[in-house]
């Protein structure tokens, strides 16, 4: 198990930032901001609420418009400084230096992790498309260098090649969640 592990420390608010860095988005509202992704298995989305709930916020599933599993939290004003750091205007946007913490990585894989043949596909937001680079960069902090693939053939995300940074990527992550397929989850 390596030192930087999701499997060391507990998850924090900041964590969220995870399902931002995929498809989640966040909203604000008089009660707090609130992150919602919607993922598009069962398993993924008990896993997510998990993670929410360790760090001490309620999580829920709803069915989404489209008839996927979406997962989010409560409204709270403690995920709004989240909110905001992620946000421009209207528009989602990375924060300048964001560096994902082995939770908020191990969220990106829950919500938009995949297979890819011998590589690893962390899933981007389609509608999102000016975050797709710094997420690339801010992956590449963590020692986890990609490559930003799907830009024009729809198969949209950073690609993590080689065994040693699907390794990298595994140890950080930690263990695959209980319901998990085989297959889908990172494997050092």
């Amino acid at each position: 198990m390596s030192l930087f592990s999701a499997e060391i420390e507990d998850p924090a608010i900041a964590d969220l930032a995870g399902l931002l860095a995929a498809q989640g988005q966040s909203v604000h509202t008089s009660w707090g901001a609130r992150v919602s992704v919607v993922v598009p298995d069962s398993w993924r989305a008990d896993a997510i609420c998990e993670e929410i709930r360790g760090a001490g916020l309620s999580a829920e599933i709803i069915t989404s418009e489209e008839g996927h599993p979406l997962a989010r939290t409560e409204a709270n004003p403690r995920i709004t400084a989240l909110h905001r750091a992620w946000s421009s205007g209207a528009i989602k946007a990375v924060p300048e230096g964001w560096t994902p913490t082995p939770h908020a990585l191990r969220l990106w894989v829950l919500a938009a992790g995949r297979a890819d043949g011998s590589h690893y596909l962390l899933g981007l937001d389609p509608k999102a498309p000016d975050t797709h680079a710094p997420l690339a960069t801010a992956l590449m902090r963590t020692g986890i260098a990609p490559t930003l693939i799907g830009t024009r053939s729809g198969m949209l995300g950073l690609r993590v090649s080689s065994r040693k940074r699907i390794r990298r990527l595994a140890e950080t992550v930690g263990i695959a969640p209980v319901g998990a397929p085989a297959g889908v989850w990172p494997v050092g």
